[in-house]
């Protein structure tokens, strides 16, 4: 009786320490249980959790490590939209081509819906964290292991495309000059040469938007870039009516049903070429390390402001690719490229001419935009401007070279494969 009063005189001192109405009722789990000269009661563990709370708090501050956003809401749907924009709009008549007008459709579609809740889950994972960072956000969850992974994947999607657009400054920009010094295709100057162009170029215009110290800054570029884009969209439109259904001369002799048949939308199709189209629609809409650094910079940012930030890009991004898909197929049907602007082949066409020089403008003025999103996950968006310099000239030049030599690369591959063809039909014949 003795060692019970003594456990229940300590039950009652601890006792005041918590409110009281924790009541206590005659249930054996309510009762304080002493054991082995130990105290164990549910107020302590009521304290813990309270202290378990208050940590996790302190590590939410202490991931909320950023400088209140000044980007409208207008700039921040231009730097999203511009990020969402990418080369594989020339390829979407192509894909759908491959796939059908419906078929393209539904994928388009669910590609768009799932885009969209991800950046809501994105989003919900930022404020519950309060982390801004991509890498932040896998470090809270996996750890470093998390971080590294995050990190390696953006950085590697955004190099990737980075180089894709270079890849495209160095094929088309050369043919725009020619055309406009009056020179034939065949002439091969040094100053027209596609590596210096592209060098030119990312020295030039990409570098300094590339040193912008926000995003609000390159919201004017992105939404000149998307106004390039419209243009180009706006011509494809236009061809549509001023350009007759194309029939290759290898079925000119064919039957005017097979002409008419060539002519003919397709619905839904499925051939050898349909497993390449889906990777041009799945990618259509990748720009989720952008998100965060967009939402960082946002004027009085909140989950509800930024999801219509994202919403409005999408629906734009929608409209814009199922438009250009559907006219650039509807103009070309089955001989459509998988680059859209080869297929308009008129030199003399001033307004092709400035097609390619818009679609040019477009893909450079996106380049920082990437850039922006992989400066900020390396040094959480507070990055010295000795270091942005070093490091855009690096990345810049890197993608430089290895964009001249991947051209290189795949020219020998295609001269080779070339050369063993011709032997080999020489040596059956």
């Amino acid at each position: 009786m003795m060692h019970f009063k003594s456990g229940l005189e300590l039950t009652e001192l601890q006792n005041m320490t918590v409110p009281e109405d924790d009541n206590i009722s005659n249930d054996s789990n309510d009762f304080t249980e002493v054991e082995n000269g130990q105290i164990n009661s549910k107020f302590i563990s009521d304290r813990e959790s309270r202290r378990s709370l208050t940590n996790s708090h302190l590590e939410k501050k202490k991931c909320d490590d950023y400088i209140p956003g000044t980007t409208s809401l207008g700039m921040s749907v231009f730097n999203l939209s511009n990020a969402i924009m990418g080369s594989g709009i020339l390829g979407l008549a192509f894909a759908l081509a491959n796939t059908g007008i419906l078929l393209f459709l539904v994928l388009l579609t669910s590609v768009t819906l799932l885009s969209i809740y991800s950046i809501n889950l994105l989003l919900i994972c930022s404020k519950e964290t309060g982390c801004m960072v991509y890498e932040k956000l896998g470090e809270q969850v996996f750890g470093t292991t998390g971080k590294l992974v995050i990190f390696g994947a953006t950085s590697l999607q955004n190099t990737g495309a980075i180089l894709s657009y270079l890849f495209i400054v160095k094929n088309e920009l050369p043919s725009a000059i020619k055309f406009l010094m009056g020179k034939e295709e065949e002439f091969s100057a040094w100053y027209v040469d596609g590596r210096l162009m592209v060098v030119v170029v990312t020295f030039g215009i990409i570098l300094p938007l590339c040193l912008l110290k926000n995003l609000g800054y390159l919201g004017y570029t992105s939404g000149f870039s998307l106004s390039c884009m419209v243009f180009f969209l706006i011509v494809v439109i236009y061809k549509k009516f001023q350009i007759a259904c194309f029939v290759p001369e290898l079925n000119s002799t064919s039957p005017n049903s097979t002409n008419v048949d060539m002519c003919t939308p397709k619905y839904v199709t499925f051939n050898s070429k349909t497993v390449y189209a889906l990777p041009t629609i799945a990618f259509a809409f990748v720009c989720h390390p952008s998100v965060l650094p967009i939402y960082s910079e946002l004027k009085d940012r909140s989950q509800k402001k930024m999801q219509m930030v994202s919403n409005i890009s999408f629906f734009a991004m929608f409209v814009m690719y199922f438009l250009t898909a559907i006219f650039g197929y509807l103009t070309f049907y089955e001989s459509v490229q998988s680059d859209l602007l080869h297929k308009y082949q008129s030199k003399d066409d001033i307004l092709i001419l400035t097609v390619r020089l818009a679609v040019i403008v477009a893909v450079i003025l996106t380049v920082p935009v990437l850039f922006f999103t992989e400066s900020v996950s390396d040094q959480g968006g507070k990055m010295a401007i000795v270091r942005c310099l070093r490091l855009s000239v690096d990345r810049v030049s890197a993608g430089t070279t290895c964009t001249s030599r991947i051209h290189h690369m795949i020219q020998g591959q295609m001269a080779c494969l070339g050369e063993c063809g011709k032997n080999t039909a020489l040596d059956s014949d």
